[in-house]
């Protein structure tokens, strides 16, 4: 099985490591400015390529694993993209966070080119991509996903399946919307309890005895007590975007979206500040009063 890979980042990193470490499998990454440094995977025999049809080319299964809706469109649909140069056959395993109705425009696109669809998209964090212990939650048929689960084994602890294409991506945002929801509301918390002079490891105590105690506290607890914010690499930018993915998917079914809105603009701010590159942990930080 040839392996492609689409889009090198904190995440991306990681599964191409284990792809080739774990799986030992042939990976051909597509060559971008936006992907992090390159020399341990090409180091392990990953080849680059230059454009996205050169990747199609040299691969049976392309994962994607980039930023969301706009940047899988471009690759699949666009000029010199996947569906114009996929081989008879090819499985898309896309791992970005997306919005399901254009999963499911461009899963019928690549079935056109004759190929198969699968949304993938990753719980757990770029730590858990390293080790090769992240989530997938797929969506897509049954058969395409035990094609490919050898593959997706080499980097991950859990492969659900959860539905036909496009759950995986609903489930996601589903899942990213209670997950970023919970520690901003911890943020704030944790924010106005600095201001008011509180011991942050009283504070991080108190919550995990009670009510508080989750991943949201695990998560930020590092950066709460002692301003160490490595345990969640994951940008304020990014959170928003899957926030108002959520807002947008909920709008489309007539969901309320009450406290998703009350979200999306605490997070809105913090970008509008100039901090869409800092992590989630240091949104403690951002929503302290002004001194």
């Amino acid at each position: 099985m040839r392996v492609g890979l689409i889009g090198v980042g904190l995440m991306g990193h990681g599964i191409a490591r284990n792809v080739l470490l774990r799986g030992g499998f042939e990976l051909t990454f597509l060559d971008h400015p936006g992907n992090q440094p390159v020399e341990e995977i090409t180091g392990l025999g990953a080849r680059p390529a230059g454009t996205v049809a050169e990747v199609a080319a040299a691969s049976d299964v392309v994962i994607l694993c980039v930023t969301g809706s706009p940047q899988v469109e471009a690759i699949v649909a666009g000029e010199g993209g996947l569906a114009s140069a996929l081989q008879p056959g090819t499985v898309i395993v896309d791992c970005s966070t997306a919005l399901p109705d254009s999963t499911l425009r461009m899963g019928a696109i690549i079935a056109t080119a004759g190929g198969a669809y699968l949304d993938a998209p990753m719980t757990r964090t770029a730590k858990h991509a390293h080790e090769g212990t992240l989530n997938l939650l797929v969506g897509g048929e049954a058969g395409v996903l035990e094609r490919v689960r050898p593959l997706l084994a080499a980097f991950t602890a859990s492969v659900q399946h959860v539905g036909p294409l496009g759950h995986g991506h609903r489930l996601k945002l589903l899942h990213n919307y209670v997950s970023i929801g919970f520690m901003s509301l911890l943020a704030e918390a944790a924010a106005q309890a600095a201001d008011a002079g509180v011991d942050p490891q009283i504070f991080v105590d108190v919550l995990a005895g009670g009510g508080g105690a989750s991943a949201a506290l695990d998560r930020l607890a590092p950066y709460i007590v002692a301003g160490d914010r490595e345990g969640l690499p994951f940008f304020v930018g990014n959170a928003q975007k899957d926030i108002d993915y959520y807002r947008a998917m909920a709008a489309a079914a007539g969901g309320q979206q009450t406290i998703a809105d009350s979200v999306s603009a605490a997070l809105g701010a913090a970008v509008a500040g100039g901090h869409a590159q800092a992590y989630v942990p240091e949104l403690v930080t951002l929503f302290r009063k002004p001194s």
